[in-house]
């Protein structure tokens, strides 16, 4: 069913004081409220709930502004919700009238929430908080004409791939999958697997590596064998085959990668992540999915962000990341400067967005992806630009409270040196 709005509701409780009477009007995030036309979304969001059918959905204002204020303060899920508890700014912010004491929703509300917008309701939060600037002062209009463009790489949240885990964690799947259907296999090596796999790691530590390769060779024996088995039963019946479809092709690819093939399977929970070479000294490959990253020259906004699989050639993901800016911002850059990794495009040359990225990753979510998916890398990505808009307002939504309670203090000294001064000038005169 529909949402209800927070805002709607107007009235009074007797024991009971609204927050916008008791928190300071000129804190940021009271006045960025303000700032952010809420409307939008509850007008495209909206289309995504039953007129009639379900329970009330929670409003869409508390799912919009957990959104922001996670990715705005790099907090999880369960994070921000725990402290929206806690803070009777944020809870202003999503929306409520009255301090609550319980939590708003269960974490993996927010999951399920972000999969329904998907990746263009992501891209219309970002829009917004492009509003919201210039609204505030964040950005002028004229520097949507100016953009750098440059790509990173937005890491997934798994471990370093090794064969000899990928091996055993492949064979605990198919184990579990094959008890979960009452599939009675040959033999598991529950025992054996882990133990091969210990010995693996603690022959490659000690640099013994003829050991260790002989024991990721068993490794692979006993995932091949736990294979076949299983295949072998399952063959007549059609429908266990399509429930261990998934499992098996990823064990297929598993087992048939070689050490020089492109395309390997590098995560078994996350099958979309890649190896990518950046050509850092500290760190020479990641592993996740390029992102296109759009900023304004002059006031460093994120205007356009883009989860790339595939790893493309940087030159090629140009005329996609401009369209989506033209998108985001109704403006159709003049002027866009990057770096040689757009070479042969006959573009200027510039590098001033990697210190935005080092913002993203160290300050937001870009340095670690956890979402699930291709779709939870390109709404982690949106969001992540989104987060930086919200620190960028708000710093100057700061500045400008700094810069009036300065004003205001430096005119209260003038006006008590003037009377000093006429004091001083009526008793000498006197």
């Amino acid at each position: 069913m529909q949402p209800s709005s927070k805002k709607e509701d107007r009235r009074m409780e007797l024991f009971r004081e609204r927050l916008e009477n008791i928190l300071n009007r000129n804190h940021e995030l009271y006045r960025l409220a303000l700032l952010i036309d809420w409307d939008v979304f509850e007008k495209e969001f909206g289309q995504f709930y039953s007129a009639k059918k379900g329970r009330p959905g929670i409003p869409i204002r508390l799912m919009v502004g957990l959104s922001y204020l996670g990715h705005a303060y790099g907090l999880s899920d369960e994070a921000v919700v725990m402290k929206w508890v806690e803070n009777p700014y944020w809870q202003y912010f999503c929306g409520e009238t009255y301090f609550q004491h319980q939590l708003p929703i269960d974490f993996s509300t927010l999951s399920r929430w972000r999969k329904r917008i998907g990746e263009k309701g992501c891209e219309m939060i970002l829009a917004e908080t492009l509003q919201a600037g210039l609204r505030s002062g964040a950005v002028k209009e004229t520097s949507l004409k100016r953009v750098n463009v440059d790509t990173t790489v937005q890491p997934k949240a798994v471990r370093y791939p090794t064969d000899s885990r990928s091996y055993n964690r492949c064979r605990e799947r198919l184990v579990r999958l094959a008890q979960t259907f009452g599939i009675n296999l040959r033999q598991s090596y529950s025992r054996l697997g882990p133990r091969a796999l210990r010995k693996a790691s603690s022959y490659a530590h000690a640099r013994q590596f003829k050991r260790a390769k002989k024991e990721i060779r068993t490794l692979k024996t006993y995932l091949g064998r736990v294979y076949r088995d299983i295949l072998r039963k399952i063959l007549p019946d059609p429908d266990l085959h399509a429930e261990f479809h998934e499992e098996l092709e990823l064990t297929e690819r598993m087992l048939d990668q070689q050490k020089q093939d492109k395309n390997k399977l590098y995560s078994i929970h996350a099958p979309e992540v890649e190896c990518i070479a950046k050509g850092k000294v500290h760190k020479k490959y990641e592993f996740g999915v390029k992102v296109s990253v759009v900023t304004t020259s002059r006031d460093n906004f994120v205007v356009g962000m883009q989860a790339l699989p595939g790893n493309p050639f940087d030159g090629h993901t140009l005329e996609g990341a401009l369209d989506q800016v033209s998108r985001v911002t109704g403006v159709v850059p003049e002027r866009c400067y990057v770096d040689r990794g757009y070479r042969g495009h006959g573009v200027e040359r510039r590098s001033a967005v990697e210190p935005i990225i080092g913002h993203m990753k160290e300050d937001g979510k870009l340095g670690r992806n956890w979402l699930k998916g291709s779709i939870g890398d390109k709404i982690n990505a949106l969001l992540c630009g989104a987060g930086h808009n919200m620190r960028i307002i708000l710093r100057k939504l700061r500045e400008l409270l700094s810069f009036f309670v300065l004003f205001f203090l430096l005119g209260k000294l003038w006006r008590q040196n003037i009377r000093y001064s006429s004091r001083i000038e009526s008793a000498l005169c006197g």
